[in-house]
């Protein structure tokens, strides 16, 4: 792939990355809008149409942003434990931010649909309260990007 198409690449996956925590926090937001009751633990609150749609755009933004770093990086394999110690320094680092980023997009995807799922019933509920879901999420948008960044930068120095 081209120099220049790789930077673009990088930067969409970034940008969407960085719109996809904006929205998990816009999704928090929305979301302390409405009404609730609080009693230690426990909470009854109404669920916000807008923090679902906003969540589900932050779930969705980061899974595309990392089906497209993982395809952009190509195949990084390394099989076996002897394969990596023979690595160069440039593949074992592309390597771990590789799993790197897998950590954090499973992560990342499970706080922010279980933050938007509690927003998609249609009456009140109560439970346990599921404070910060969507922030978290958010959160770790903005670290997936910066995994992914390193990733492609070691990926593209360790092919040179």
């Amino acid at each position: 792939m081209g120099r220049v198409a790789g930077i673009f690449l990088c930067l969409v996956i970034v940008i969407m990355d960085v719109v996809a925590g904006i929205l998990g926090f816009e999704a928090e937001i929305a979301q302390n809008k409405v009404k609730h009751l609080k009693l230690w633990i426990f909470e009854c609150r109404q669920p916000s149409h807008e923090a679902f749609m906003l969540g589900l755009g932050a779930a969705v933004l980061l899974g595309v942003s990392h089906v497209m770093a993982n395809l952009l990086g190509g195949c990084n394999c390394i099989c076996s434990q002897q394969e990596f110690d023979k690595a160069s320094p440039n593949r074992q680092l592309s390597l771990a931010c590789l799993i790197f980023t897998w950590v954090v997009v499973a992560i990342g995807l499970s706080m922010l649909v279980i933050g938007s799922m509690s927003n998609n019933k249609s009456e009140d509920s109560c439970g346990f309260s599921h404070h910060h879901f969507l922030s978290i999420g958010g959160i770790l948008c903005f670290i997936h990007a910066l995994f992914c960044i390193v990733y492609y930068v070691s990926i593209t120095a360790s092919m040179n």
